[in-house]
């Protein structure tokens, strides 16, 4: 099974790339940000999940854990999961470690799209435009998820970089140029 986390900074293109490499590969997508986005707005997980996200915090590592072993549980026959925006924690990285070790299964490979943080800011308000999410329009948001980002999602890098998993991909270019630079991280798995 090919369980890859695709990783990098909001706006780095992680969705754009699930989507080419869901099809590629013939993989599960699961997004933190979309199953939250999906939840009944009305619950309190979801309420919850929101109140955090609406500042640009990352929701607590204990709801987005069960969440996540949730969405993988239903998928009992996929060839191989994309986590899109998790871990975004070391303690998210270990909780997922051992719940895929308790189904026989593991991380492949952990891609890390490299993109500079001005061109992330330009992303975002690009997407904003398109997807009409709010986050992505306000700059302080921005600012504060891109340094939400760099002081508790980046060290997770290091998580992986220490299992010799991690590999860093150049996020700069046409989508199909960075698309290729991903499958040839993936295809030497």
């Amino acid at each position: 099974m090919l369980n890859l986390v695709l990783f990098g900074p909001p706006g780095a293109g992680k969705g754009t790339q699930s989507e080419k490499l869901i099809a590629h590969y013939g993989l599960v997508h699961i997004s933190t940000g979309d199953v939250f986005r999906a939840l009944n707005p009305e619950s309190d997980l979801a309420k919850l999940a929101k109140s955090y996200s609406d500042k640009g915090d990352l929701v607590p590592d204990d709801v987005t854990i069960k969440i996540l072993e949730n969405e993988v549980l239903k998928h009992p026959n996929a060839k191989g999961v994309i986590y899109d925006g998790f871990p975004r924690t070391n303690a998210q990285a270990e909780a997922l470690d051992k719940f895929l070790e308790g189904k026989g299964d593991s991380i492949s490979l952990m891609v890390a799209l490299d993109v500079p943080e001005e061109e992330l800011k330009t992303r975002l308000l690009k997407r904003a435009e398109v997807s009409g999410r709010a986050d992505d329009a306000d700059p302080e948001i921005i600012a504060n998820r891109i340094a939400n980002y760099k002081r508790q999602t980046a060290p997770v890098a290091e998580f992986y970089k220490a299992q010799g998993k991690l590999r860093l991909v150049d996020g700069i270019g046409t989508i199909d140029e960075i698309f290729g630079r991903i499958c040839a991280a993936v295809d030497k798995v």
